[in-house]
């Protein structure tokens, strides 16, 4: 079988693995020069299938309203006339109902929990350094959010998830770095079976491993269109030099993140994708002993800090109403200080190197993985923060479905047939 996927972040590629693993001929079609370049190129790099949490959650619009005006905040929030995104927010807003909260939690466990044994088996037979940690700790700074995170500890005690509630000299026993902290959390909790790595150094070596079975990588190759006829995907359109052309396909894959919501509308396929910005800072860790050992979040301004190696990676912050790419002051100086509140001692400030990323959202978190409607025609879109946690577990899946055979697991509430009954 002749296949298409089209974009190269992890989900991408992880989905081409797989497909090649099922004897299909593959052709990967990625925009930027290399793999990664995108929104997997600095994300906080944990995976957390027991903390896999849906922004959609009870309390939620509350605490955002709090944070709305305050120098330091997890959220930006820029209203515009895009009826989308108003759209976005109503389903989202009907989202933060307990009941929905506790399904919608389940369901991204269901599949992070599922890739992260893929990523495990797949780790025995292809092993290679991509700066992985494991344990994870949240941090509470006040008792508000640490009663906002009750909801999300009902479901961990359900689901017979492994945790630890933490005191103050507890977190410190973990992340002895925490010693030269200027906050003091109120409590913290740590999931000793999480983990942590460098999401794009992981897909630059998937890419390789993809290359060497036989997988056709394009890059610098921007589609124009899906070719359809008489309702099946035949194909894709891409630009050329002579005014674009059709590369053939029995089957195309979806997997473009945000920009997926764009290609797939004039086929009448409408995925309610919302970029919500995220950004990152890296810098170069100065002081070992000051510096934190594994992965960390700061529960209250929804901030990661995680160790890659020689590197920390602080990323955060949910900026909802601007589609540019760019970086926005606020954010960045949002980082710094998470940083500066837990390790003030273990990097220096003006060493970092910021990025900002679009995350692919849908209202209730859950991505959507599966047929699209039209024959021939799969989605591996909408992970939102968590694509690098839920990316080898969508692969799987997805290239299962495309061959025929069925998943592992139950795809209930994972398919965009979700919202087609609404």
């Amino acid at each position: 079988m002749n296949t298409i996927v089209l974009g190269g972040g992890v989900i991408g590629v992880a989905t081409a693995f797989y497909l090649r693993a099922q004897g299909c001929e593959v052709t990967v079609i990625e925009c930027e020069p290399d793999v990664a370049l995108a929104t997997s190129f600095g994300n906080a790099g944990v995976i957390a299938p027991g903390y896999v949490t849906p922004w959609a959650a009870p309390g939620m619009p509350t605490k955002i309203l709090k944070y709305l005006f305050k120098p330091a905040s997890p959220l930006i929030f820029r209203p515009t006339f895009d009826p989308a995104q108003w759209r976005w927010i109503a389903r989202w807003l009907r989202e933060c109902d307990l009941e929905r909260f506790r399904v919608n939690k389940q369901r991204m466990q269901r599949i992070a929990y599922y890739s992260r044994t893929c990523l495990h088996e797949f780790r025995s037979r292809y092993p290679f350094d991509y700066g992985r940690s494991q344990g994870y700790l949240q941090l509470f700074r006040s008792e508000y959010d640490v009663e906002l995170a009750q909801p999300a500890l009902a479901v961990l005690r359900d689901g017979g998830i492994v945790f630890q509630e933490m005191s103050p000299a507890q977190c410190v026993d973990i992340e002895p770095g925490l010693r030269w902290a200027r906050e003091t959390p109120v409590s913290g909790l740590y999931l000793p079976d999480d983990e942590a790595g460098d999401c794009a150094r992981f897909t630059r070596e998937l890419r390789a491993i993809c290359e060497n079975h036989g997988v056709l990588f394009r890059f610098d190759t921007r589609v124009t269109g899906l070719d359809v006829q008489g309702g099946t995907a035949r194909g894709v359109r891409i630009e050329g030099e002579r005014g674009g052309e059709t590369l053939a396909a029995d089957a195309v894959v979806v997997a473009l993140g945000v920009d997926s919501a764009a290609l797939l509308a004039p086929l009448g396929v409408k995925v309610p994708l919302y970029p919500v910005k995220g950004y990152s800072a890296t810098l170069p860790v100065i002081d070992d002993e000051k510096a934190p050992r594994a992965a960390l979040m700061d529960e209250s301004l929804k901030t990661a800090i995680t160790r890659f190696g020689r590197n920390l990676r602080v990323a955060g912050t949910a900026e909802l109403g601007n589609r540019q790419s760019t970086l926005r002051e606020q954010a960045l100086q949002t980082l710094l200080k998470v940083l500066d509140d837990w390790f003030p001692h273990a990097a220096k400030p003006n060493s970092a190197h910021f990025w900002v990323g679009r995350r692919p959202m849908t209202p209730d978190g859950a991505p959507l993985l599966g047929a699209s409607g039209v024959e021939g025609l799969w989605l591996n879109v909408g992970h939102g923060s968590t694509g690098w946690a839920m990316s080898m577990g969508s692969g799987r899946v997805v290239s299962e479905l495309v061959v025929g055979r069925t998943p592992e697991i139950d795809l209930e509430g994972l398919t965009v047939e979700r919202y087609r009954r609404r």
